[in-house]
């Protein structure tokens, strides 16, 4: 085992340090957040194209597409929100890498190696599950809602949806942060399986448990429809059989790792 580069120090540096990365991390997020907040309405607008898109999907006019406040102040802490979410994405990589670079002084030189490509491939994969929830799922959905609406036709009541503006802002960003962290299970079960925690071997034994908390878990996190819940659990299933491939991949490469530390010594 390779030793620790960067020598010991005194616990009042280690909290200067964290002091100086929560700050930049916190600029980060503040300058980002003025931007947003800046191009709050334009992001807003970003949002609504997956309900334009299922408002397409129903057969019905994109030109009469339209959302609702009923509080004067709701669409200005709705842009607040927008603002906050967006900063969150924008300012990622640099809370990340203050992260990062906080932890790294304490790892190995085979740990650093380890850590970085899961470093990469988590945001990677949690952009991955937002693309799905805008470009598919979240039109999904809402085609699903807007096929309950009821025309007035043959004496009955005109039933339209009207979406307030906060509501789908909720539900939306609901998804999109559904989506993302099911898609960091791949991350996380070879990180467990990295340091022994996990194997892949268990992983397959407890395959029909997992693909009923993958059901169980779309059923808490996604609103009450079926199109929601079996969108979010299958892609959920898929992963988890992922990381069971990539689990037996880290397995090989460490057993093949340590017979040739032995075949060398």
């Amino acid at each position: 085992m390779s030793e620790i580069e960067d020598k010991p120090q005194p616990l009042m540096e280690h909290l200067i340090e964290l002091r100086q990365r929560l700050i930049w991390a916190i600029v980060a997020f503040f300058a980002a957040f003025l931007v947003c907040f800046f191009f709050a309405k334009e992001l807003f607008n970003m949002l609504v194209v997956p309900y334009r898109t299922a408002v397409v999907w129903a057969g019905l006019d994109p030109s009469s597409t339209e959302l609702i406040y009923t509080a004067p102040q709701e669409f200005f802490f709705t842009q607040i929100k927008v603002a906050m979410f967006g900063a969150m994405v924008i300012a990622f990589p640099v809370i990340a890498t203050q992260i990062y670079k906080f932890v790294a002084p304490g790892l190995y030189k085979n740990e650093r190696s380890a850590f970085l490509p899961f470093l990469v491939a988590s945001p990677a994969l949690f952009l991955l599950g937002a693309a799905m929830v805008y470009f598919l799922f979240t039109p999904m959905v809402m085609w699903f809602f807007l096929s309950m609406q009821q025309l007035p036709e043959d004496g009955q009541v005109s039933i339209q949806l009207l979406p307030k503006v906060s509501e789908y802002l909720g539900l939306i960003m609901m998804l999109i942060l559904s989506f993302g962290l099911v898609f960091q299970l791949p991350v996380v079960t070879s990180l467990l399986i990295r340091v022994g925690i996990l194997s892949s071997t268990t992983l397959a034994e407890k395959r029909k448990y997992a693909w009923v908390i993958a059901f169980v878990v779309a059923a808490v996190l996604t609103p009450p429809d079926p199109i929601s819940q079996i969108g979010l659990a299958v892609p959920t299933i898929l992963l988890y059989e992922i990381a069971i491939l990539t689990g037996r991949m880290i397995e090989k490469g460490r057993s093949r790792s340590s017979v040739e530390e032995n075949a060398a010594s």
